[in-house]
């Protein structure tokens, strides 16, 4: 299983590997020492491996960043969705991640090797579940054409120099136009319009294998060309002052009647948002609000002048009614949205954490234990229910938990987070550092993971657990030094 020595090596063997090879692919300082042999750049690629690597290592970074939004319901739903219109791709079987910022500007982004990024902004601007497949699908579709390699290896005749520049800047344009314009200083101006001119060739090529996605995994394929229609007009006087996704998704008057006349034969069709759509929407909207004003908020949508789904609405007031501690009254309105919905997970999460603040917790351990055998896959539910069997010092139950989970998802720092939280009540001083060092690996911060084992291996235990340390403190050290000379 995951935590268990053997496993925690391979992960960080792996981690070590995906740290390395970003550096030897992305760092202008690594040219000519560094970088492979590119031989004819007209014709060379990144591999497939090289691309998942790459966008490994750039998740790590995102991770340990503000802007990544821990969340695990958004971003579950995420995949989800991702993962419907995948199997539609010409690549299902490549591992897609998809992930949300919390970043309320309009953006999305696709990473070398299936990571895709999607703000908060985003995820309020699109008016229908459709909507935000067809975005999903155009990141897809910009993943298994492989554009990143295309770009550098397109840059024919221009120096290895900028060809390592071009790719820096590629990858920081996909999740910060600011940071692309700083990447691309130096570059050559006939180098940074050829660049341009390609990726709008990109774009074209994203729409048409995104559309082609999207109609086989059974969305409005008249979302896409409605979604970037209504983007580009509300923007149009905006002038400079473009949203990151018009900057890094150019979009033209071509572009947009190209998409048109391939969907205008086809017969509009409407299709329901998933709840889930609805309660993720809702989640995000309350998250920009004191709890007053988003009390406020839903309690009118809810009144005579009714708007929006109704269910997602009274989810969204038992949330706030949480944040502002009255609990009463959340408990009343969770027994009505209770009545007025379907299982859902989300839901079930949320009358988890009413009850807990109600604190019955007997009642509420049996409520959770019910809960995760309905939704075992659920992370946000898990969490819930292994903080409060520690609260409860029933560790051994929750470490079972959280191990089985991790299998699940071997890169959840939250997880692991837990998990020393458990090992530290049974005392277990070990176990515990190596359960925070992965938390921290995890999350980028390979300094900290360091000094977490260096507490594990003081602790002390069999020469095998302590052999393993070793191991997992070279690999890192050798991951700073790497870090130090770039």
């Amino acid at each position: 299983m995951i935590m268990e020595p053997v496993g925690k090596t391979i992960i960080i063997s792996f981690m070590k590997k995906l740290f390395l090879i970003l550096l030897l692919c992305l760092s202008p300082c690594a040219v000519g020492e560094g970088l492979p042999d590119l031989g004819d750049v007209s014709q060379t690629v990144l591999t497939p491996l090289q691309e998942r690597q790459i966008g490994q290592q750039s998740m790590m970074q995102i991770r340990s960043s503000k802007q990544f939004l821990e969340d695990a319901e958004i971003n579950d739903y995420l995949n989800r969705l991702g993962s419907r219109l995948v199997e539609k791709s010409t690549e299902p079987g490549l591992g897609f991640e998809f992930f949300s910022l919390n970043d309320y500007s309009i953006n999305a982004f696709a990473m070398p090797g299936g990571f895709i990024g999607v703000n908060s902004g985003l995820l309020l601007t699109v008016q229908s579940e459709s909507e935000l497949a067809a975005v999903l699908s155009h990141e897809i579709a910009h993943v298994t054409q492989h554009h990143l390699a295309r770009m550098v290896a397109g840059q024919k005749g221009d120096s290895l120099a900028s060809m390592a520049a071009i790719a820096i800047a590629i990858l920081a344009a996909r999740s910060n136009p600011q940071a692309s314009q700083a990447a691309m200083t130096g570059i050559q101006g006939h180098t940074i319009q050829k660049q341009l001119d390609f990726t709008r060739t990109h774009e074209q090529e994203a729409d048409r294998i995104g559309l082609d996605i999207l109609q086989k995994s059974n969305f409005n394929i008249h979302a896409m060309p409605e979604f970037l229609d209504r983007l580009q007009k509300a923007t149009r006087l905006l002038e400079g002052n473009l949203p990151g996704y018009l900057r890094t998704h150019p979009i033209t008057s071509e572009r947009v009647a190209d998409i048109g006349n391939r969907v205008h034969k086809q017969p509009y069709r409407l299709i329901e948002d998933s709840l889930d759509f609805q309660l993720v929407r809702t989640k995000l909207i309350a998250a920009q609000k004191i709890a007053t004003d988003a009390i406020a908020y839903f309690s009118d949508a809810l009144g005579a002048q009714k708007h929006g789904n109704p269910v997602a609405q009274r989810y969204g007031l038992v949330g706030a009614l949480l944040r502002n501690n009255e609990i009463k009254r959340a408990t009343q309105e969770l027994e009505v949205l209770r009545k007025q919905a379907k299982s859902n997970p989300m839901i079930e999460t949320l009358a988890g954490q009413v009850k807990r603040a109600a604190k019955n917790d007997a009642d509420t351990l049996a409520f959770y234990r019910a809960a995760v055998q309905d939704f075992p896959q659920h992370r946000a539910l898990i969490y819930d229910y292994t903080d409060l069997l520690l609260q409860s010092n029933q560790a051994e139950a929750a470490i079972k938990l959280l191990t089985e989970q991790l299998v699940r998802h071997p890169s959840d720092a939250t997880l692991y987070n837990l998990q020393a939280h458990g090992y530290s009540i049974q005392g277990k001083r070990l176990e515990q550092h190596q359960a925070q060092a992965y938390a921290y690996a995890w999350q980028g911060n390979v300094f900290a993971a360091v000094e977490q084992l260096e507490l594990a291996k003081r602790a002390g235990g069999s020469f095998y657990q302590l052999s393993i340390i070793e191991s997992d403190l070279r690999e890192l050290r050798e991951m700073l030094d790497a870090r130090v000379k770039r």
